[in-house]
């Protein structure tokens, strides 16, 4: 069974469509239950696997314990997917919206990713965290998202420190510029004609995570042309 997180839109979405059309079983998970369920019902018709859908709250230590209770079987991978933006100049930013900021990226990984090491530790699950760009270089205007994503790779590199002896993997995606609903949210104006759709996106993600018996990648970038 594959997890997705943030799969009520977007890359988590998009790349629901592809594994439930390759017959994966899915859970799909997002803090909007009636986006979720629409996402769950339209990739029903092709599959002949489950395809569960769970709201939760992932910066919620009691919501994601329910989430994980609820599973009928224990993951094989695990897609991280959720995620929101803030942007602009410093000055400008409340801070209620920075505190959102770093509940829905930093605090939701740490929670999601401790809960799943407590329980899978011992187990092969792959654990792959869409991250951004941003936690690969500064950009101005985004300096609480930057932050946000540059703690999430901290967290993520000393995790996977802690998970050298263990059959649990932690993969690094690093995706650029997708045209989808994340930049209306965001309070950033900015044209997105150029940049990738959540489709090209998720194809590209899910073919470098295909691993062999001795070897997977690790970090993935994904550049926008």
């Amino acid at each position: 069974m594959i997890l997705i997180t943030g799969a009520s839109s977007g890359l988590g979405a998009a790349l629901a469509s592809l594994y439930a059309k390759e017959n994966e079983a899915l859970t799909l998970t997002g803090r909007h239950a009636e986006r979720l369920q629409t996402v769950a019902n339209a990739l029903t018709p092709f599959s002949n696997k489950t395809i569960a859908a769970i709201t939760a709250d992932l910066a919620s230590e009691s919501s994601l314990e329910a989430l994980f209770d609820g599973l009928t079987q224990a993951p094989k991978t695990v897609i991280h997917c959720a995620g929101s933006g803030y942007f602009g100049a410093i000055e400008t930013q409340g801070a209620s919206d920075i505190q959102s900021l770093l509940n829905n990226n930093v605090t939701s990984t740490i929670l999601l990713v401790r809960e799943l090491v407590k329980r899978y530790k011992d187990q092969a699950v792959t654990v792959v965290v869409v991250m951004s760009t941003a936690a690969l270089a500064a950009k101005a205007g985004e300096s609480t998202y930057c932050a946000a994503k540059w703690a999430v790779r901290g967290f993520i590199e000393s995790v996977r420190l802690e998970l050298k002896q263990s059959p649990m993997k932690l993969i690094a995606v690093y995706p650029g510029g997708m045209d989808t609903g994340f930049w209306p949210n965001s309070g950033k104006a900015l044209d997105t004609s150029s940049f990738m759709s959540a489709d090209e996106a998720a194809g590209m993600l899910k073919q470098a995570l295909v691993a062999t018996e001795h070897g997977y990648i690790a970090d993935i970038t994904i550049q926008r042309g």
